[in-house]
């Protein structure tokens, strides 16, 4: 079982912030202005736009796969057959199908989870139910590898379990999961609603277009991974990701690349939301073919390195996470669980 904390590590053992993608700052590409999507925490762009779903809802009309056209508008929806209960990732798959992960457990007590699948062209999507081996978790980040093997993130505080499924998925029961690692992605200054704590959780997460990359993010940043002969797990586990700042995003529970694979997008909870864009410098160039329906976004310098000022401050960082972890998990982290 793979286990393993990505990032820098110093000569005295301190774990530090990794090597930055670049200094970037938010374009914002279009304001959801439908009063239905009002808890967005899944994303993906697609050629001709977007889709998104909300989290846990009351509202019958809010419990749908939105699909938007490249202003945001809203152009169709698709109705789940039966109620998700907290519906909080999603991802495209390399074949066009749609997942759906129903995995949001604030209060860990349920006995499953959810992945919903949309096929291309079907007109509803279909549930497949999994459990976990060592009881309930809370997840908000779904990750689908290159052989279509889901994995799932949980949204446990400094050290995230991953799962994967262990059989096959079939519809009308229920598939048991395995863990096979744990990731924790390294803590930085970048200011967000949430403190330190907001630096702790992982809330989403993607898969580029080709494959080659991965990224993770918290409710301050994002960070991205290379991934090599498809082994995400590896990728995640071992290897050290660039940072992309993400400050102060009202709630941020969602990342998605664009179809190029060259930036990066990401939308909050909250009403009227917008999507916002964050250029990835050090991305492949997009072929000549390639589209895009989002605007350029505005650069900053680009820096290879984690500033002083943050690496001197990591080492307090750590101590307050390692020190205070139960009064982190008490409050915090219960804060978060409210408002995830």
């Amino acid at each position: 079982m793979a286990s393993a904390v990505a990032g820098t590590w110093s000569n005295d053992g301190m774990l530090l912030a990794p090597m930055l993608a670049a200094a970037v700052a938010a374009g914002t590409v279009c304001t959801v202005d439908d009063q239905r999507v009002d808890e967005a925490s899944g994303l993906v762009a697609t050629d001709g736009g977007y889709v998104v779903v909300n989290d846990g809802t009351d509202l019958a009309s809010h419990r749908k796969i939105f699909y938007l056209d490249g202003d945001c508008d809203v152009k169709r929806t698709v109705s789940y057959p039966s109620q998700p209960r907290d519906t909080e990732d999603m991802q495209l798959g390399a074949d066009g199908t749609l997942w759906i992960a129903d995995i949001g457990d604030n209060n860990a007590n349920r006995e499953t989870i959810g992945l919903w699948k949309l096929a291309p062209g079907a007109s509803k999507p279909t549930l497949y139910r999994l459990s976990y081996p060592d009881g309930a978790r809370d997840a908000e980040a779904l990750l689908v590898t290159a052989d279509g093997t889901p994995m799932i993130i949980t949204k446990t505080a400094a050290a995230a379990g991953i799962y994967v499924p262990d059989g096959v998925l079939k519809k009308g029961s229920t598939t048991p999961m395995k863990s096979v690692g744990d990731v924790a992605v390294p803590i930085t200054t970048t200011s967000n609603p949430w403190g330190l704590a907001g630096h702790l959780v992982v809330t989403g997460a993607a898969t580029s277009p080709d494959g080659s990359r991965v990224v993770l993010r918290t409710y301050a940043d994002a960070f991205e991974y290379d991934v090599t002969d498809g082994d995400v797990l590896t990728a995640i586990t071992e290897g050290t990701p660039r940072r992309i700042a993400m400050p102060d995003e009202p709630q941020g529970e969602s990342v998605t690349y664009t179809p190029d694979g060259t930036a990066l997008l990401t939308i909050s909870e909250g009403e009227k939301p917008k999507i916002l864009r964050y250029a990835l410098p050090d991305a492949p160039s997009p072929s000549p073919s390639a589209e895009t329906t989002t605007p350029a976004a505005s650069h900053q310098a680009t820096t290879n390195v984690a500033t002083a000022a943050e690496q001197s401050r990591l080492p307090l960082l750590l101590f307050l996470v390692g020190g205070l972890g139960i009064v982190l998990s008490a409050a915090g982290i219960m804060i978060l669980r409210r408002r995830g």
